[in-house]
């Protein structure tokens, strides 16, 4: 078999070209430097070992393999047997009675003393020099060796230009040094360190990593202040008649935030901020009065939610709030057809229609806007990069090409960390504190051998004067996952409850239908509703104060949270009780534990990070957002506090080498974290 080339080998581990090979860095690390004699090495040892093989053969029992004698001089005569399990017609030959071999294994004991079982093995010469430096065992793929990823890695290493591109940084060694101490470290390198990536050179990569990512996010915010946008200074009429109307005041978080949206609005480059807060914090009231900057200048809004359920509710709030003022709403989904959906489309393109509130059918093709100048997008995480972009391409030429403000929400906290990270080129509004009223909810956790037990507790709930949720994983029953479906749940407690007014939403049923079966709850003509997580967010009853959620050991903490924070919004004590299934796996239960002690989301939020991770935590697959490879944004949050201080002054000062290192670290062109 041909070796493999170094443009085959990049192509093969996902790199556009062998110059990204030099950051291909090791898992982990073989000594090869040093040979150690039979008499010293202890059994559970790996080691590297010299000899003579003295008798090679294939046996066939009690399986295959190739079994072969070698002999270790330096431990006067001892002797090792090697066993390859698996091997080819070309080693056999290799290993032929008076080859000289190294070999690198663990020792074990073996019926005719010590044993290697499939070590690795080369033939050598009586003066074949030992490597100088520890050898680094590569992250592989299937058809490629280690031999091979070294080869290219190496030659990668010799071909690139490793210098500095930016002014050196403290006590961390210069990018080639960190690369050698990386590749190729000496023998008495600290394994330990290295493996937990906690060396100097580690935290140089790390902070070269960060460093490019802050860089790039700032290029990307800089990049869109050159864009245009139509400024939309707020005279606060209009929010004055809104919230005038209402029973209560804006929190202070609330009027911050409000007040940092206003202020971006104003400038006459787009806006692009994140609102964020907990479950029930009023970022619905704060988005609307966001919007009326855009309506008092003649110009349209888009709010743009990823279900539904969610689509509706927050539609039947900016009508409520919005049409006293004189505002049109319009709410736009893909199950609109005929004549209301034509006239619809119609109002937004002449301009009758102010704020279209939708799915993503608000991103159509046959959708046109007169002149759109604000995007709202709730639940941001749940949107890909291309269907934000493909909503605030609607932005109108008008008299010259504008591009709409964005302002994206989030009910999932962020993290502190991450925020400084993946969010390093938004303007983020934090609205940190519930209003007056919100009750405390009790949090129960209850194995589901007790279920009949908690139905009978919600038959006498529900007839006290409470309604209440049944929050059921699936909408109907699946071989694959033994859980209990919601069209089940709610045929049984049909049954069970007679007494009882049930309703059953889902997101298999119709528009029409799943309105008319929510505005009855609302109602109050419904006791209980039997749901899937169609009603995880914007649903607000605040007569319902209690919620049973089936095998809540499935949900993840974010979704178990937002479904929580239905319930405790009215005056009523308020429950949430997460019946599972035993036995429990051990991410499970800390799950479970941490949602039943905890009600701080941004508390909740930094354990869920811990759990999953960025790339789960951030939904980052779907959002386009790029992962970093190496460090990491809540263990490694010193180096991420160095390179988001130096980011902005080598940006002002050294363009060329932030280019330079820009081009190393993102290569094709990935520095557009996102839209």
């Amino acid at each position: 078999m041909a070796a493999a080339s170094q443009e085959e080998v990049a192509r093969k581990l996902g790199y556009a070209s062998p110059a990204e090979l030099i950051l291909h860095l090791p898992l982990r690390y073989v000594d090869e430097t040093r040979i150690t004699s039979l008499r010293d090495a202890r059994l559970g040892d790996t080691v590297q070992v010299e000899g003579v093989v003295e008798h090679a053969e294939i046996q066939n029992r009690p399986h295959r393999q190739l079994v072969v004698q070698v002999l270790d001089g330096a431990s006067g005569n001892a002797r090792l047997i090697c066993r390859l399990l698996h091997f080819y017609p070309s080693q056999v030959a290799l290993l032929k009675p008076g080859t000289r071999v190294r070999l690198l294994g663990e020792i074990r004991p073996g019926f005719f003393g010590a044993e290697m079982v499939h070590p690795q093995f080369r033939v050598v010469r009586d003066n074949t020099p030992l490597p100088e430096s520890l050898t680094p065992i590569y992250p592989a793929v299937a058809g490629l060796s280690q031999h091979a990823i070294r080869k290219a890695v190496a030659a990668a290493l010799a071909e690139a230009d490793l210098s500095d591109p930016l002014p050196a940084r403290g006590h961390f060694p210069s990018f080639a040094d960190a690369l050698k101490a990386l590749h190729h470290p000496p023998p008495d390198a600290d394994l330990t360190a290295l493996e937990a990536r906690d060396s100097l050179a580690w935290r140089r990569i790390k902070f070269d990593e960060l460093l490019a990512q802050q860089l790039s996010l700032r290029q990307a915010a800089r990049q869109r202040q050159v864009l245009r946008a139509l400024p939309l200074p707020d005279d606060g009429a209009l929010g004055k008649r809104l919230l005038a109307a209402l029973p209560f005041s804006l929190t202070a978080a609330q009027q911050r935030a409000l007040h940092e949206i206003h202020r971006d609005l104003a400038h006459p480059y787009p806006m692009n901020r994140l609102l964020q807060g907990d479950v029930g914090s009023g970022k619905t009231l704060v988005a609307a009065l966001a919007v009326l900057p855009a309506l008092a200048a003649g110009t349209q809004a888009a709010v743009m939610a990823p279900t539904e359920i969610l689509a509706e509710q927050l539609y039947l709030k900016f009508h409520e709030w919005l049409t006293p003022l004189g505002i049109e709403v319009a709410w736009l989904t893909a199950a609109h057809k005929g004549k209301a959906k034509k006239a619809t489309l119609a109002g937004l393109a002449d301009g009758n229609i102010h704020i279209a509130i939708g799915t993503h059918a608000l991103f159509q093709n046959e959708v046109n806007f007169h002149h759109l100048a604000l995007v709202v997008v709730d639940e941001q995480h749940r949107f890909g990069v291309a269907q934000r972009l493909a909503l605030t391409e609607k932005g109108a030429v008008y008299p010259s090409p504008l591009t709409p403000h964005l302002l994206m929400m989030s009910a999932t906290p962020i993290p502190r960390s991450l925020a400084m990270s993946y969010y390093a080129d938004l303007d983020v509004s934090v609205i940190d504190q519930l209003p007056p009223g919100r009750t405390p909810i009790a949090t129960r956790t209850i194995n589901a051998n007790r279920r009949a037990e908690v139905i009978a507790r919600l038959r006498d709930y529900c007839l006290s004067g409470s309604q209440a949720y049944w929050v059921c994983p699936l909408v109907e029953e699946s071989e694959k996952l033994q859980l209990r479906a919601a069209e089940e749940s709610h045929a049984e407690l049909v049954a069970l409850l007679p007494e009882l007014h049930i309703g059953l939403v889902h997101g298999r049923m119709k528009s029409h239908e799943k309105a008319d079966v929510m505005s009855a709850f609302k109602a109050g003509e419904l006791h209980l509703l039997v749901a899937t997580t169609a009603i995880e967010v914007g649903v607000d009853v605040p007569n319902a104060a209690l919620m049973v959620i089936e095998h809540a050991e499935r949900y993840g903490l974010a979704q178990l949270h937002q479904l929580r924070g239905r319930v405790g919004r009215g005056a009523r004590e308020s429950s949430c009780v997460l019946l599972y299934e035993g036995p429990l796996s051990d991410t499970a239960k800390r799950r479970l534990k941490i949602i039943h002690d905890q009600t701080d989301g941004f508390a909740i939020a930094r354990a869920d990070l811990l759990l999953r991770g960025p790339g789960e935590f951030l939904g980052a697959r779907q959002s386009g957002q790029q992962l970093l490879r190496f460090a990491d944004a809540e263990a490694d949050a010193d180096l991420l506090e160095q390179a988001r201080n130096a980011a902005a002054a080598l940006l002002e000062r050294y363009q060329g080498g932030v280019q330079r290192h820009l081009a190393r670290w993102l290569p094709r062109g990935l520095d557009l974290y996102r839209a």
